[in-house]
């Protein structure tokens, strides 16, 4: 419980650096909403490696290219859902962006994000072999 808890304060700072650049992106640069998320999902993607990789999971043991990799390969997928779900609904159902990517983010997050980086991206007991 303790681990996940911390996944998702984790979380919520890489959220909040996401959403920050998504709303910057949208309001006062005037880029179209889905890419500005995908800008803010990027960003957020990167504080919340590093974070997930010093604090949650405390996987300082393994090679960072080879966390990275995993991670670059989960996040990827949670990429295209974001953009997917924020493209989704802002152009069919006419939600506003923010709450948007709010309701994909929660999603994607419980049910894709966390097991995916505790059991694979993290997990301790790999056997690390750089290829």
């Amino acid at each position: 419980m303790k681990t996940f808890l911390k996944a998702n304060t984790a979380s919520l700072i890489a959220s909040f650096c996401d959403y920050l650049l998504t709303i910057i992106s949208k309001q006062l640069l005037h880029v179209d909403a889905v890419l500005s998320s995908i800008a803010g999902t990027i960003f957020g993607g990167i504080i919340n490696f590093y974070i997930c990789r010093q604090w949650v999971f405390r996987s300082q043991q393994g090679p960072v290219t080879m966390q990275w990799k995993r991670y670059f390969i989960i996040w990827s997928g949670n990429l295209l859902m974001n953009a997917s779900g924020v493209y989704l609904l802002v152009h069919y159902a006419g939600m506003h962006y923010v709450l948007a990517k709010f309701i994909t983010s929660i999603i994607v997050g419980f049910g894709y994000n966390y097991p995916l980086q505790k059991g694979y991206v993290f997990k301790s007991k790999f056997l690390y072999v750089e290829n």
